[in-house]
């Protein structure tokens, strides 16, 4: 029995049966069994607390009774914890649950699924390190080549224990006789079946990658991404090539063994479906060329308007500092936490979720033009509001959708809020006090500036009508390379050719052009069509939104964003992966799959109206 005084959370008792394990210890006053190896006979921690240490000078009789007390909860934790069955009996049986009482859950008569569950949420958190690491490693850490070097090997050794607890035999067996008790379980039941699907989906696939592979893929990432940054620094596409061929040689090498025998999927189907579950190729084909129809001929007649907003409201002088603080106050007051997450800088903006808890986002700022700093905190804190208001089971099911439907939320609130001009009434006043007096612009003009159609090269900072050109020109290199249809050594100048083609501008660097993002370094391949399919449903959600919210614009104006914070809640995030897919989702809760066709009317309409075109 350790006996534990602290000053701030008062009196602790700690009584632990166990064999070479650390000691633990739980928040009082709760009482925890944590099952470990077979090796492990039980670990039973029980705790007490006294609302401070003076309180525990008592008689004789008060401690004897304490003690008395202490043996009884004891023993009958002892007694429940020897009769109850073994983790390795569960999993070599299914348990009997058609006797059980119907009031107890699934999870009470269940040993394998139970035994299951904490597997599963095991391999959560070994993930979730895995992200404090990359975090780390994008912030924080040193870009020397030795600290990469070090980095990759910490994360090759965690992917690969990760890798053999997610696929270790157990798991099937466990799967298998879950399966068994819940047929013949006849109390009320939730989510247990999808949870035991999206297990057995996520188990098949990874099972069949080598936990060799699998930290191969760990180790070049982090070694891709060093030689990203310091070749795009260089402007050097030809030493990063070989690295790059890799990537996709890897990425190529990890979605031919998860297909398996299937070899009627396509290759970069099956790249697509590691971040857009149930989206084929060829239905991103058709979605995406049906947009392509509608933009080019739209954004020519933009291009070709006398009527053209002036974009001096983004001009000027703008300490970094300020526009830190601007974008903090506006990102918390659309909902994110920072109670449970942070704001940092890094090369390129990306959000990280180390659980709902601890989630946490980054933008980048330059002095000589604010709304860049400002557009990337509003996208990445609609990521984190995402992921802050998912369930924390510690399961698959309380993760993100898909990259497509987190790619909407941070969408929604980036152009179908921040680029609304209700929603500069309200923030241009913050802009005057972020700025100073010389920041005399009105909430139309500054309106009319971020809203200003300027092609560019840079995808990140592109305007909303050109952003769409931008994905699709990654969708279709990355789609030709997959397919054998070009070579790694020939995307610069495909790169150059078709930036002038659908964008029209001529491209001088490939730093500013095939070097300037982070995914392919990340064997990310298929994830830039998410980016596309993340605009048209964000479309779709505010088109919906504002029925059911009808004085939605009223409410940004006032820079009231709890109720528009809550719909997006209430029919996306809660959900998870409760859904098979996007589409499936959209149909569920808004009556219609993915339709492009609210995307291009928004911007239709709004570009027509600015431009007078």
């Amino acid at each position: 029995v350790s006996l534990l005084v602290s000053p701030r959370r008062g009196l602790t008792y700690v009584v632990l049966l166990h064999v070479g394990i650390p000691t633990l210890v739980a928040p009082p006053p709760v009482v925890v069994i944590m099952r470990f190896s077979a090796v492990t006979t039980a670990l039973v921690l029980a705790t007490f607390r006294y609302p401070s240490a003076s309180a525990f000078v008592k008689p004789a009789a008060a401690a004897a009774a304490r003690r008395s007390n202490i043996r009884s909860a004891l023993a009958t934790l002892i007694s429940r914890k020897m009769t109850a069955t073994s983790s390795e009996a569960a999993a070599a049986s299914p348990s009997d649950t058609s006797s059980e009482s119907a009031t107890k859950s699934f999870e009470d008569v269940s040993d394998a699924y139970r035994d299951l569950l904490t597997r599963l949420r095991a391999v959560t958190q070994l993930k979730r390190v895995s992200s404090v690491l990359s975090y780390d490693q994008q912030v924080f850490m040193p870009h020397a080549p030795e600290a990469a070097a070090a980095r990759g090997a910490q994360m090759a050794a965690l992917a690969a224990v990760t890798h053999e607890k997610a696929t270790e035999e157990t798991i099937r067996t466990l799967l298998d006789n879950a399966d068994a008790d819940l047929a013949r379980f006849d109390g009320e039941t939730t989510d247990e079946a999808r949870i035991l699907e999206l297990t057995r989906e996520d188990y098949e696939k990874n099972e069949r990658i080598p936990s060799e592979l699998e930290a191969r893929k760990a180790e070049l990432s982090a070694r891709a991404h060093s030689a990203w940054v310091k070749a795009r620094q260089d402007d050097d596409f030809k030493a990063f090539e070989p690295v790059l061929k890799e990537c996709f040689d890897t990425a190529k090498e990890v979605a031919d063994a998860q297909r398996g025998d299937n070899g009627g999927v396509l290759l970069y189907t099956q790249m697509l479906d590691e971040f857009e579950r149930g989206m084929a190729a060829e239905r991103i084909d058709s979605i995406f060329g049906q947009i392509q129809d509608a933009l080019v001929p739209l954004l020519a007649r933009v291009l070709a308007s006398e009527t053209k907003p002036s974009t001096d409201a983004l001009k000027g002088t703008f300490p970094v500092k300020a526009q830190e603080e601007l974008s903090r106050k506006i990102v918390e007051s659309l909902g994110f936490d920072s109670d449970h997450g942070r704001i940092d800088v890094s090369v390129h903006p990306f959000t990280m979720s180390l659980s709902p808890a601890d989630v946490r986002i980054t933008s980048r700022f330059r002095e000589d033009e604010w709304y860049q700093g400002l557009a990337g905190s509003v996208h990445e804190g609609g990521h984190a509001v995402y992921e802050q208001n998912l369930g924390d089971s510690g399961l698959d099911i309380d993760s993100y959708l898909s990259m497509g439907m987190h790619e909407s939320q941070s969408l929604f609130w980036e152009r179908h809020v921040g680029l609304s001009l209700p929603f500069w009434k309200w923030a241009t006043p913050l802009l005057k006090e972020a700025f100073g007096n010389d920041f005399s612009y009105s909430p139309e003009e500054v309106y009319g500036a971020v809203n200003g159609v300027v092609p560019g090269l840079i995808r990140v900072e592109a305007d909303e009508l050109t952003y769409p050109l931008h994905v699709i020109l990654r969708y279709q290199i990355e789609r030709d390379i997959i397919g054998g249809n070009l070579d790694i050594s020939d995307i610069p100048a495909t790169w150059n050719s078709m930036m002038k083609d659908m964008v029209e501008v001529d491209v001088p660097s490939d730093a500013k052009g095939c070097l300037q993002d982070v995914h392919w370094s990340a064997l990310a391949i298929g994830y830039f069509p998410t980016y596309l399919l993340g605009s048209a449903t964000a479309a779709q959600l505010a088109h919906y939104c504002k029925q059911d919210i009808p004085d939605f614009d009223s409410k940004v104006e006032a820079g009231e964003f709890k109720e528009i914070k809550a719909w997006l809640t209430s029919k996306v995030h809660r959900h998870g992966r409760r859904y098979r897919s996007l589409d499936a989702l959209l149909e569920d809760q808004v009556g219609e799959k993915l339709n492009p066709q609210y995307f291009i009317d928004y911007l239709t309409s709004k570009y027509s109206a600015l431009y007078k075109c």
